[in-house]
């Protein structure tokens, strides 16, 4: 951005980046598994801002695409997230009914820090902090106002006199390092166990997203490969159990590994057009048609990012780690 040229006409000037290999100096005892890592990957997304004013406005706005992003992603904005606020006092002062909106966005009470004096390179910084277990807070979504980069790299606008200026940037990560959004979510099936639930990964997310086990391998794997290839087309990862197993340890072996739907094939359902769907969520068994089945988990994973099962398909070719 140093040789870009830019117009107050073009601001806020917004740019998107994903570091994939993010580094910290942690030092001995700081690293804690996704929590805190040495490297790590961070989407980030800046806006080069004319004033103070169209710097708020943009970060309202990158706030609630920020919630938007972290309900999809499957954190629940205000169950999982506690708000904090640094702000220098003065900043604070000028500009108090922003901060409150800021809380009032959220939903609930913010903890703010006020400096007498500004330390770091923003006036104003906020996080959506995730609780664990330990009763740690990690910071996932953050947003910044830097009055400090833009005179150090000599990032400049032409405003409407004609003259150079220097522009506020906010530099934003909607969901926070990659590696942390892992951590939150696992944290989080850490939680619903602790209710006497289930714990699960959010389906879009989930490795396999539907397993089928064959009752008799030998009868109903025709049908089940046949079966397997109509939901694929439908961008849903899908596996097969065709182990020798008894149809009970394998559909224990599901719920050890959190497959979100379970479809037990035999006779019955190949002569029918409905199958019975274990529900990992709620532990209970529906009867569903394959298009109703391939209907209700395209709801629930709709615009989410999609990749292929990354393991072989057929378990029996898969590697057992002891």
């Amino acid at each position: 951005m140093h040789d870009a040229q830019m117009s107050y006409k073009q601001l806020p000037l917004r740019l998107y980046e994903m570091t994939r290999y993010s580094f910290r100096v942690e030092q001995r005892g700081e690293l804690t598994g996704l929590r805190r890592l040495r490297a790590f990957t961070m989407p980030d997304t800046h806006a080069f801002c004319q004033n103070y004013e169209q710097a708020k406005e943009e970060m309202i706005r990158r706030f609630e695409l920020s919630k938007d992003i972290q309900q999809k992603i499957g954190l629940n904005v205000i169950e999982d997230f506690e708000l904090a606020i640094r702000v220098t006092k003065d900043f604070f002062e000028d500009n108090k009914e922003f901060i409150v909106k800021l809380a009032n966005l959220f939903g609930k009470p913010a903890l703010i820090e006020m400096w007498d004096e500004r330390s770091f390179y923003f006036v104003m910084k906020y996080e959506l902090n995730f609780v664990d277990a330990l009763d740690k807070a990690s910071a996932l979504t953050t947003d910044q106002i830097d009055i400090e980069n833009a005179e150090r790299y000599d990032i400049n606008f032409v405003d409407k006199d004609g003259k150079k200026k220097k522009p506020l940037i906010l530099h934003c990560s909607p969901s926070g390092a990659i590696e942390r959004v892992m951590y939150a979510l696992l944290e989080k099936a850490y939680f619903m166990e602790k209710e006497g639930k289930n714990p699960l990964l959010p389906l879009w997310l989930a490795p396999t997203q539907v397993r089928i086990i064959p009752v008799s391998v030998e009868k109903h794997m025709d049908f089940a490969s046949k079966l397997s290839e109509e939901i694929e087309k439908q961008n849903i990862r899908v596996d097969i159990d065709d182990d020798v197993q008894t149809v009970g340890k394998r559909i224990m072996k599901s719920e050890e590994e959190w497959v979100p739907y379970v479809l037990v094939i035999g006779d019955k359902e190949m002569e029918s057009n409905e199958l019975m769907v274990r529900l990992r969520e709620t532990s209970d068994q529906k009867l569903l048609s394959k298009e109703k089945l391939v209907n209700e988990i395209k709801s629930k994973i709709e615009s989410m990012p999609f990749k292929p099962l990354p393991l072989p398909k057929l378990l029996s070719k898969r590697p057992t780690f002891v």
